[in-house]
């Protein structure tokens, strides 16, 4: 094998770059470790141009690999790996959404990016998966414009951590995976605990300081290893078609840009136009593809030049302002037990609350994690009637994973913990119009139904999409993009937060990169909007509703000790199922600590607790039972006064009266009830009860006589 190794140190860590032989038929390859993680990143490009597509044809494909955290995982039936799960499709997103746009917009050779896991240890695959990304392409000879770097930032306290470990990202209270190149921005991810502007700024600064760390290091290995890249020359379009844009359309593109409606049907319009006008010319019926993209970058550049020259936005709007907002927090049907609807312009987003017991968490059993259960879930439906379009229905794809998932970090800051509300919860925002950032539209109706629903989140949250438009050199940030600023416009930045701070962005772009002091007046434009939402969606509902709905469950929580969890569940769980039968409760829950999870209706719940309660309970001196005489001895009787086998005690023929009897039988029969005090618990458990220290006159209502022996047993006698 033919190895060379490249070596660096990005936040006290080794990062060693080696290039084999290994995967000699790619383009490009290599295998990136960090610590004890360790990726195999491949590019291809195929000899083939395809005319039949007018778009760029990029896959990137991340693949979780069992063996690379030493363990067989899978279902008891199935031993191998299978559909990508959620974890790796945003994975895969995280690559995409960097390696992208710097691609020539014009290659129609079809493009495929493979991040193979091959190890994984504590480290965080993400940011080794996009700077492998970034050398199998750079050294190959595909045509690209990085190199681009990966650097991953977590803040606790004030303490700053280059690419902390799963542990510290867990115990972080924010978390920036940002990518970028040359003192740009071109992929963020943040998920936080309402951090303030000014730290997340902080943190992208900090960013594009290691990535300029990481790109020298990748430039040394490019000029030793890199491949002459395949020519990428944009093909030089027919007079004919130049000609006539500039004599039939050209005139056309300003006022359909700029036509004052919030949507692109005039752009449309003039779309449906221009390519009727192309098939019916001769010289250019077999350059369709050609020609729509032609148009594309005719509007593209028309918004951009309209918005730097003329101050001006497609629908008028001033560059700051928001469209017009609607909140509203319930009012589907009692059956849901919360729902929220939100506009925000043409986006139109309606959000459903479930809520499930414990037992309801979603199991999640991936490469990175195994046996964790997920207690909130935020599933995000994007149907075609929602863009106006007729399409294929069900299943879900790598966009609808990334904008619930968006979403859902959004609001995981503001969720109440779990001791104090046990609650499994399920949100399903379903998009039912579609102009311009139905994510953050689903972060704002999803606030409204966990709100409507009596989920005690600790503040509402809302969200934003910001925009840039770019032309000579100058610069536009956008508040609130829709339609054709999201089409066209170079930047898409989603920022989620409530009052106090930010708790998610995500950046996309269509540029090589965005510099900082950009992002940072977008993040405090994002914040003057945020509050605006806010207002809205306060006025419709200020705080959370005082009880849940009556048709969620009920859940009782009880905490017993560790040792006392076998006693609970019995012998091959027939403790347990037995209450679930006598009860008919939903679900009972027991956690590794001791923790017990009741969720029933129509009080089944406490009903199980208290038999649970029963069973695990510790007797005490002095307390008073009704209890069942299940046994008579010569010496006394047995009274059961609890469900267990243990709960059962004797009252000695002394403990009966206050003077001696005979026998015990004359006192108290099989099976009858009979009230006790626990009298002691002696050093090996056993409990001793007493009659008649709670029931002096037991004896004289029974009609007992003392004993002509004075009450003596044989033993005694």
């Amino acid at each position: 094998m033919q190895v060379k190794k490249f070596e660096t140190t990005v936040g006290g860590k080794k990062m060693i770059a080696e290039f084999t032989d290994l995967a000699e038929q790619a383009n490009g390859s290599v295998i990136l470790r960090y610590g004890n993680t360790a990726v195999l990143a491949t590019a291809v490009m195929s000899g083939r141009t395809r005319d039949d597509i007018d778009y760029f044809p990029l896959t990137v494909d991340y693949e979780e690999r069992f063996y690379a955290v030493g363990q067989i995982l899978g279902s008891r039936f199935i031993k191998r790996e299978g559909r990508p799960s959620e974890a790796a499709i945003l994975s895969g997103r995280i690559v995409d959404r960097t390696i992208r746009p710097l691609f020539p917009a014009h290659i129609r050779n079809e493009i495929q990016v493979v991040i193979t896991v091959l190890a994984l240890d504590e480290e965080d695959p993400d940011q080794v998966a996009v700077n492998a990304a970034s050398l199998a392409l750079a050294t190959s000879d595909i045509p690209w414009g990085g190199p681009v770097a990966a650097v991953r930032i977590g803040q606790k306290d004030g303490q700053t951590i280059i690419n902390p470990t799963y542990a510290q990202r867990d115990a972080a209270q924010m978390d920036v995976l940002a990518c970028g190149k040359d003192g740009t921005v071109n992929m963020i991810e943040v998920g936080s605990y309402e951090a303030s502007e000014e730290d997340v700024a902080s943190a992208f600064g900090l960013a594009v300081e290691e990535h300029n760390k990481l790109l020298v290091w990748q430039k040394q290995i490019i000029a030793e290893l890199g491949k002459t890249k395949r020519s990428a020359e944009k093909p030089e379009l027919p007079a004919t078609l130049t000609g006539l844009y500039e004599s039939e359309f050209k005139s056309k593109m300003t006022p359909a840009v700029f036509c004052g409606v919030p949507n692109k049907d005039a752009i449309h319009a003039l779309q449906d136009e221009w390519m009727k006008r192309v098939g019916e010319t001769e010289e250019l019926k077999e350059l369709k593809g050609v020609a729509k993209r032609f148009l594309e970058e005719k509007v593209d550049e028309e918004i951009h030049r309209g918005a730097i020259e003329d101050n001006k936005r497609a629908d008028n709007r001033r560059f700051d302002e928001l469209r017009p907002l609607f909140a509203k927090a319930g009012g589907i049907s009692d059956i849901l037990h919360g729902s929220g609807i939100f506009y925000r312009g043409g986006t139109h987003v309606f959000t459903a609350l479930t809520l499930g017991g414990p037992g309801d968490s979603q199991l999640v059993d991936t490469m990175e994690e195994q046996d964790k259960k997920q207690r909130f879930m935020h599933h995000y439906n994007f149907p075609p009637y929602s863009a106006g379009e007729t399409g294929r229905m069900g299943g879900i794809n790598r966009r609808a994973v990334g904008h619930g998932a968006l979403a859902q970090k959004a609001l995981e800051a503001v969720l109440p913990k779990v001791e104090d509300f046990p609650y499994t919860i399920r949100l399903v925002s379903e998009c039912m119009a579609s102009n311009g950032s139905t994510s953050m539209g689903s972060a704002c109706a999803s606030t409204l139904a966990l709100m409507d629903g009596g989920v005690p989140i600790t503040a509402p949250v809302a969200g934003i999409a910001m925009g840039l438009m770019t032309h000579n050199g100058e610069n536009r940030v956008l508040t609130d993009i829709q339609g054709p600023e999201d089409e066209f416009g170079g930047m898409d930045f989603k920022v989620a937060g409530t009052r106090k701070g930010i708790t998610a962005i995500q950046l996309d772009i269509k540029l090589d990169g965005i510099p900082v002091p950009i992002l940072v007046e977008a993040l405090a434009a994002a914040k003057v909007a945020r509050a605006q939402l806010l207002d809205v969606i306060e006025k419709e509902i200020a705080t959370p509703r005082a009880h849940i709905s009556v048709r969620a469950p009920e859940i009782i929580t009880l905490k017993v000790k560790p040792e006392q969890i076998g006693l609970v569940i019995g012998g091959g769980g027939k403790t347990i199922n037995g209450i679930k039968d006598i009860t008919k409760v939903d679900d009972i829950t027991i956690e590794d600590d001791g923790s017990v999870f009741i969720t029933g209706k129509n009080g089944t719940a406490q009903k199980a607790a208290s038999m649970i309660e029963a069973i695990v309970k510790e007797y005490k001196a002095g307390e008073v039972y009704e209890g069942e005489v299940t046994r008579l001895m010569e010496f006394g009787a047995f009274v059961k006064i609890g469900p267990t086998k243990d709960a059962e005690g004797l009252v000695h023929v002394s403990e009966v009266a206050p003077f001696r009897i005979a026998k015990i039988s004359e006192a108290v029969a099989l099976g009858e009830k009979v009230r006790v005090m626990i009298k002691e618990i002696d050093e090996k458990g056993r409990i001793n009860l007493s009659i008649k220290a709670i029931d002096p006159e037991f004896a004289s209502r029974k009609g007992l006589k003392p004993s002509q022996d004075g009450g003596l047993t044989r033993r005694e006698k």
